[in-house]
């Protein structure tokens, strides 16, 4: 009986240490493929972010092309279209993507 009874302890310690196996290559593949590129994204955001510049020409969230006219903080006031009225101030966390302007 005693033998029976290591048996099954052994048997035991051998599905634990699978079961932890299992754990560990689920956590790596969340980690690879899932928090890395996420991490990667937000430097890249936070790097175009701190390398905007007046008079850069920015694609917002919304899908509107405009001049970035002032910078602040956490805020840009970007002029749209040829009518020098229409400047508004939006957060820089609604820029999706930034355009140099060209050095003449």
């Amino acid at each position: 009986m005693g033998i029976l009874l290591s048996a099954d302890a052994g048997a035991a310690a051998g599905g634990g240490m699978v079961m932890i196996l299992y754990i560990v290559i689920i956590f790596g593949f969340m980690y690879f493929f899932l928090i890395r590129p996420q991490k990667k994204e937000q430097k890249r955001m936070a790097a175009m972010l701190a390398d905007m510049a007046v008079g850069d020409c920015v694609l917002t969230s919304s899908g509107f092309y405009g001049i970035v006219i002032d910078i602040t903080d956490d805020t840009v006031i970007v002029e749209f279209g040829s009518n020098k009225n229409c400047r508004i101030p939006m957060q820089k966390s609604a820029i999706s993507q930034i355009e140099k302007a060209e050095a003449e």
